[in-house]
């Protein structure tokens, strides 16, 4: 059997987009609003939105898991163990750990309120509209996530130990499923990326 990081090789249009946002914050800081609002819309990239919508579009090639034995069930919702998301201080050690990068794939993430901070300052560079087509690209597929390895709602706890940073792709794409379902390799098997990339949390 050949395991796999993730369920698809990330593009380079990723991290071209990343260095973009990158540099429409600093720009932004700077106080150059037009140069800002360029380089997040050169960020929207649709190449960007149709790698993501393959990975976590209904059982494409890439996120099409086997049946594995004893294998647990999904657990009723009133049997499962709270919290269901992990707590403010669990998600700050889980950066201290992860960084801001998905430990599957390792492209760079950002949280969902930093997304809405630069949404509210560029709402026409940065759409973020109530179905997927309508969202910036880059900052959905980067968007972070805090991903229960063993699922939720079979059982899994929403502690350290079980819950990892990913991207959007990675997370949903996988689902309520085991990494064996999909024949992944655990993340805590293969190192944490390093890097300088910071999540864009200096945007003000």
């Amino acid at each position: 059997m050949n395991l796999r990081q993730c369920l698809r090789e990330p593009i380079p249009e990723i991290e071209i987009a990343a260095h973009r946002l990158s540099d429409a914050v600093s720009a932004h800081l700077r106080g150059e609003r037009d140069l800002a609002e360029e380089l997040f819309r050169q960020a929207d990239d649709k190449v960007i939105w149709d790698w993501l919508d393959s990975v976590w579009g209904k059982e494409t090639v890439h996120n099409r898991p086997r049946r594995i034995l004893n294998d647990p069930p999904a657990i009723p919702k009133d049997q499962r163990v709270p919290p269901r998301d992990a707590t403010d201080a669990t998600k700050r050690l889980i950066h201290q750990r992860d960084g801001h990068y998905c430990r599957f794939c390792k492209i760079p993430v950002i949280r969902g309120k930093v997304r809405s901070l630069v949404h509210t300052e560029y709402p026409k560079a940065v759409p973020w509209g109530r179905t997927n087509a309508t969202q910036h690209a880059a900052f959905q597929c980067m968007w972070a996530q805090y991903d229960h390895i063993l699922p939720y709602a079979r059982g899994g706890l929403s502690d350290l130990a079980n819950v990892y940073l990913t991207c959007a792709a990675c997370n949903y794409g996988r689902g309520n499923y085991l990494l064996e379902e999909f024949d992944l390799v655990h993340p805590s098997l293969h190192a944490p990326r390093q890097g300088s990339w910071a999540g864009l949390e200096n945007f003000r």
